[in-house]
């Protein structure tokens, strides 16, 4: 476990360039949990994620001459703008390794911070890979996105801001990918606070952490998937491990489409854009994965709020079919006037809202004198779903429904 004074040195060092963010009430969350949730917005931190704190502190720890050959770095987002950043206000070279497929928006947004981008890999393992071959060459010092006590203790100030603004938080969740954020606030509540329960929460695609933790040993993965690119990582580090092994009292998982809901609902509720992986703690929390007690004060770490708005736009597309508010279904009609209009005339009846038809009669998969429509439904939730399908059979339409 990291010592408690190296987390309170680094507070000394990062509150000079961060953003006290606020540990606020949420009483919508409240009132659907029975428990007092209150929200750690690093969403709304400089560089829009914690991932500051731990890069600014690194960096500080360098020596001059360490920091005079400059910083190299390999991530497609949050770590990636914290270094930046860090490097900046250190006046510093800096590099950064970004897989070749990384949005044009992150690429030119590590740049506006000063940083030079080089593009390699198809994914993080590969230009992970690729940076530290930089680092070697051009004799840069290495700034790990995780695996690193010093950028765990940077992560870990985020507790001593909650500790300070509300000392009776009795649970904090928060998401883990690589376990340097959980670390390092686990490391702070068990020293001042230990009675406080520490949960963590992984995506159900990034399965790696979440399975070691309940095996008590380092299970490995093939592979990874998931919506909330923040945290997902295949393999598990030795060092995080054993620190979370250490101060972490459960780890639960979320899926993709319990994401993209909390997504929307914090979008919607709390007039907050969060990232994936920074929405998981909440989405753990609406889909019941989190043991909360009535009146129990519950702290959530909205980790980041940096998302493409492409992926953005898919999230809030699953969030809608995951809360019944949208319904896509396919139907075959008989292709010939007035078919479309029969099908149409019952939904407006039952009040359901086209927002989306594409009618097909070309394809060569139907039968001559059929056509294929797929309707997309702006509807009311899951009564006025069943209402729909209802109305549907009762008219004898053979459709089926598309996720």
């Amino acid at each position: 476990m990291i010592p408690l004074s190296k987390i309170v040195e680094a507070h000394e060092r990062v509150k000079k360039v961060i953003q006290k963010t606020k540990l606020a009430y949420a009483p919508r969350l409240s009132e659907l949990s029975g428990a007092n949730v209150y929200l750690k917005k690093e969403n709304l931190q400089h560089t829009g994620a914690y991932k500051l704190r731990g890069a600014y502190n690194r960096i500080a720890t360098l020596s001059q001459e360490e920091r005079a050959k400059g910083v190299i770095a390999a991530s497609a987002g949050n770590h990636a703008q914290g270094v930046a950043y860090s490097a900046k206000q250190f006046g510093i070279r800096a590099v950064i390794v970004m897989p070749e497929a990384t949005p044009l928006l992150k690429v030119t947004g590590v740049k506006r911070l000063g940083a030079e981008v080089i593009l390699a890999g198809n994914n993080y393992d590969e230009a992970y890979a690729h940076a530290l071959e930089c680092a070697k060459e051009q004799e840069l010092c290495f700034i790990h996105p995780f695996a690193d006590d010093e950028v765990i203790a940077g992560q870990g100030t985020v507790a001593l801001e909650m500790i300070e603004e509300k000392s009776n938080i009795q649970t904090v969740v928060l998401p883990i990918g690589g376990g340097g954020l959980i670390s390092g606030v686990a490391a702070a509540y068990k020293q001042m606070l230990p009675n406080v329960r520490i949960i963590g929460v992984t995506a159900k695609g990034a399965p790696a952490m979440h399975d070691s933790f309940h095996a008590k040993k380092i299970v490995s993965v093939k592979g990874v998937k998931t919506i909330a690119d923040g945290i997902a990582v295949r393999d598990v580090t030795p060092r995080n491990f054993e620190y979370i092994l250490e101060g972490v009292d459960d780890v639960v998982q979320v899926d993709d489409e319990e994401i993209a809901n909390a997504v929307l609902y914090l979008l919607e509720n709390q007039k907050l854009v969060v990232e994936g992986a920074g929405a998981v703690g909440v989405a753990a929390l609406l889909h019941e994965k989190l043991p909360v007690s009535k009146g129990e004060n519950v702290a959530i770490v909205l980790s980041g709020g940096n998302i493409d708005v492409t992926m953005l736009s898919v999230i809030i597309e699953k969030g809608l079919i995951k809360s019944q508010r949208k319904m896509k279904f396919s139907v075959i009609l008989v292709d010939k006037p007035g078919s479309l209009k029969g099908l149409t005339d019952i939904l407006s009846q039952v009040g359901a809202n086209i927002v989306r038809i594409d009618y097909d009669r070309t394809s060569t998969s139907l039968a001559y004198g059929d056509a294929n429509v797929t309707i997309a439904l702006e509807t009311k939730g899951g009564e006025h779903q069943e209402e729909i399908r209802q109305e549907l059979w009762k008219y004898h339409y053979r459709f089926v429904e598309i996720d």
